[in-house]
């Protein structure tokens, strides 16, 4: 089942319904893929939400998910083990190709990426698999309950704390992660397979890229992740996966060429932009703009989750590469020696009474600040007249003119 805004829900392995969020690019989807979190993290991690905004970017649609007793899912996560985990899996695959299309493409990120691989065997529609700072074995998180094995052993069950949260383990879990062979696994897996780990990966050593590489057959290949930590709490590095993982993924999907066409042409008329939420987060916006593609949100600070630049920043942006196109223009016709333009803009709200060219008296007023970065050879005639000119290109004239914006409800 699923609601307007993306977020679904449906049966995982123990009968409980499992919280989802699908990520659509503004296009057809050139491919799904699935996404498995960390151990004990959710599907609202920022390495989760970064990298799947950044795949929707690429055309690639995601499906997210929490694992039975995390996030939003329901059920005791006490109960559950790497091998429940492996068949929540499984119900997101077979969610997907009920109500989509079968996850081409699956994504796992620490101990996701072990389930991953568990589960990949299963999946014969995915030509594709990518894990992140993924341990060989499951059983390498034994070592983050240390503490309470002892009480494991002896009560059957403890609480120990990952990442500041309490959880309530149970002797099973340790029983189960002990059975599974991913040597096994890895080796039949018969699907492209994309390795990223970081070499300062403090939580799951760079060792176990190596033997995850060493057991998988060809096509096999393996990006380093550099100084990126466990988590990948930098926006840059979750970024960077995406990137590299779109560009690898398309060599091996079949379906990723009939659906280019069908993208190009999804933004209507000419002229026309086309906005709409991804529900990736609480403001994130996917703009279609002919056949380019941008997106929208707010930073942190402000609830956002910083996958792309703000309102306010496109409406600088536009102002910005319209005065640079307008000087341009103008020097070129006048055969003036500009070599390089630059624009520098900031935006903020001020009190109308610090501004004495503004009509507004009370209240606040917008403020733009912009400075222009002329380079070449011109005599101080020529940079008078540039300047000049610099405020009358149009989207200049636009923010300073009179501006109808008829709306209606469609």
């Amino acid at each position: 089942m699923a609601d307007n805004r993306g977020m679904i829900r449906f049966p995982g392995a123990q009968g409980a319904l499992l919280a989802a969020r699908l990520d659509l690019p503004s296009a057809p989807p050139a491919a799904f893929a699935l996404f498995a979190h960390c151990f004990t993290c959710s599907k609202e991690t920022l390495a989760a939400a970064r990298i799947s905004a950044a795949l929707v970017d690429h055309g690639i649609a995601v499906l997210r998910f929490d694992f039975t007793g995390l996030g939003s899912s329901e059920g005791d996560f006490a109960n559950t083990n790497f091998s429940s985990n492996v068949a929540d899996l499984l119900a997101a695959v077979a969610y997907l190709r009920e109500h989509h299309q079968a996850p081409q493409i699956l994504i796992g990120h620490s101990l996701g990426g072990a389930a991953v691989l568990a589960a990949a065997g299963q999946v014969p529609e995915a030509a594709a698999v990518a894990t992140i700072g993924a341990p060989f074995e499951p059983a390498h998180v034994r070592h983050l309950l240390a503490p309470a094995v002892p009480q494991l052993e002896t009560a059957g069950e403890a609480e120990v704390s990952l990442a500041g949260r309490t959880f309530r383990i149970k002797k099973q879990f340790l029983d189960d992660i002990a059975t599974h062979n991913s040597r096994e696994a890895i080796a039949g897996l018969r699907k492209a397979l994309l390795i990223f780990h970081s070499p300062r990966d403090t939580v799951v050593g760079i060792d176990n890229a190596a033997q995850i590489f060493i057991a998988a057959k060809h096509p096999k290949s393996f990006v380093s992740l550099d100084d990126a930590d466990h988590l990948l709490t930098r926006k840059e590095d979750a970024q960077y996966v995406a990137a590299v993982l779109a560009a690898w993924a398309g060599r091996y999907l079949r379906e990723a060429a009939a659906a280019q066409p069908a993208r190009a042409g999804l933004a209507g008329e000419p002229g026309h932009v086309l906005v709409a939420e991804t529900h990736e987060g609480k403001f994130t916006q996917a703009i279609a703009l002919g056949a380019h593609r941008l997106r929208a949100d707010e930073p942190v600070s402000f609830g956002g989750t910083d996958t792309g630049p703000s309102p306010y920043d496109l409406l600088l942006a536009g102002l910005g590469a319209c005065t640079s196109m307008t000087l341009r223009l103008y020097a070129d016709q006048k055969q003036w020696p500009l070599d390089h333009v630059t624009v520098r803009l900031k935006h903020e709200k001020i009190h109308a009474q610090d501004c004495a060219e503004c009509e507004t008296k009370e209240g606040k007023v917008d403020k733009i600040e912009r400075e222009i970065e002329l380079i070449g050879a011109l005599d101080d005639v020529q940079r008078a007249r540039l300047l000049e000119i610099a405020n009358k290109c149009p989207v200049h004239r636009t923010l300073r003119s009179e501006v109808w914006i008829p709306t209606r409800l469609r």
